[in-house]
């Protein structure tokens, strides 16, 4: 069995903790029906009504008519 260097292995771990995250984007858990936000253990356990939510940092904004 050949050894695998590791800086390979050091790398596909870095790869693969990235892909986890979304390609590095922070998320929280939302509470659906009142979009607040809680802990993350309550998505991590996929409790029925909450689910992730991405911080992309963009604020909604409402169009002036």
């Amino acid at each position: 069995m050949a050894k695998i260097p590791a800086a390979f292995f050091a790398a596909t771990v870095l790869v693969a903790g990235l892909g986890m995250t979304a390609c590095g984007e922070s998320r929280h858990c939302e509470h659906d029906a009142t979009d607040r936000v809680v802990a993350d253990s309550y998505c991590e356990k996929n409790t029925p009504g909450y689910e992730w939510e991405s911080d992309s940092g963009k604020s909604k904004k409402r169009k002036k008519r």
